[in-house]
């Protein structure tokens, strides 16, 4: 294909999901909803973790950074967009376009990556549960955290940099709400093979790896809770997984419900609303799933808020003092 590129292109415009003025206000409120209850919830859960030393294991360390990381990961998204909408223009510097790509990525991975690492904590703590302190200790899980750091770096450094060796045409319209990186590939007018080819790849040992080795996990935790004789030990082995396989569940239906409904639409629109469902819906239906299925964190989140509650009639007293 020739390239026809305009070597000065600054910016591009994000069409998002409708052109409609009438809707803009609807689309407004209710984004700005969900990006408030996403922040907030994943707050809560941060500052119960951290506030409580009951949570103070390995679990709820993983439950924190995934709660910090999911606040990212929308962060990256939504505020742009309601920029857009309240000011009426669709615009994103070339700059702020590769950046907010770059970032996606990265959160994206960490993500699939943590909720892997939360599937081996969950597999030591039910199938090795006389040696878990000793497997799971400090070093391990910081350095699991570290390790899927630094991949997801790594990964997202690699699809940005080979995104931007590309020539965009004259055709600079992104049809979604942020700077997808398969949307960013089908804008260019030169020779995509290379990059479709790493993102393909990526996807199969970035996402479908640690899928792998969650299902692996659990057919390990499934086998060794069949092998408990008590109902009572059965049901209380399961409910230590239970809000992690709901997560997992959510984020891989909604990731794969996105992936065969662009596939089987061929609508870039389609495909902007179902990224909806992993990008914006499941960060903030996490904190939810893990509170009301987590007797920990529903006590740690009431410890909070008493602690909260009391401490604002002290600060009160203390401003009334001469």
């Amino acid at each position: 294909m020739e390239s026809g590129n305009i070597t000065g292109v600054s910016e591009f415009l994000l069409l998002g999901f409708s052109e409609e003025p009438e809707v803009q206000p609807l689309i407004f409120g209710l984004f700005l909803s969900m990006f408030l209850i996403t922040v907030f919830g994943n707050l809560l859960i941060i500052l119960a973790v951290t506030s409580d030393s009951h949570l103070h294991s390995p679990m709820y360390f993983f439950l924190a950074n995934l709660s910090f990381i999911d606040i990212c990961v929308t962060s990256t998204t939504i505020p742009k967009m309601l920029v857009n909408i309240q000011t009426e223009r669709k615009v994103i510097t070339f700059a702020g376009c590769f950046t907010q790509m770059y970032f996606f990525q990265l959160f994206a991975g960490l993500d699939i990556f943590l909720l892997t690492v939360m599937a081996y904590d969950r597999f030591v703590a039910v199938c090795h549960l006389l040696h878990y302190t000793v497997i799971m200790n400090p070093q391990l899980y910081g350095l699991l955290v570290l390790m899927s750091w630094i991949l997801s770096i790594l990964h997202a450094l690699l699809e940005t940099l080979m995104v931007l060796q590309l020539s965009f045409c004259t055709e600079v319209e992104i049809p979604h709400f942020f700077c997808e990186l398969n949307q960013m590939i089908q804008l260019a007018c030169s020779d995509t093979f290379l990059n479709n080819m790493v993102m393909y790849f990526a996807v199969m040992f970035l996402a479908g790896g640690p899928f792998i080795g969650i299902l692996y996990f659990y057919s390990k935790i499934v086998s060794s809770i069949l092998g408990i004789s008590s109902a009572q030990g059965k049901y209380k082995a399961f409910s230590t997984c239970a809000s992690h396989l709901s997560v997992v569940s959510l984020f891989y239906c909604t990731s794969l419900g996105v992936y065969f409904s662009s596939t089987a639409t061929q609508s870039s629109h389609a495909s902007a609303v179902a990224s909806v469902m992993y990008t914006v819906v499941t960060p903030m239906l996490n904190p939810f799933i893990y509170s009301l299925r987590n007797k920990d964190i529903k006590e740690a989140l009431m410890r909070f808020s008493e602690v909260a509650a009391l401490k604002g009639p002290v600060v009160l007293g203390l401003k009334k003092c001469p």
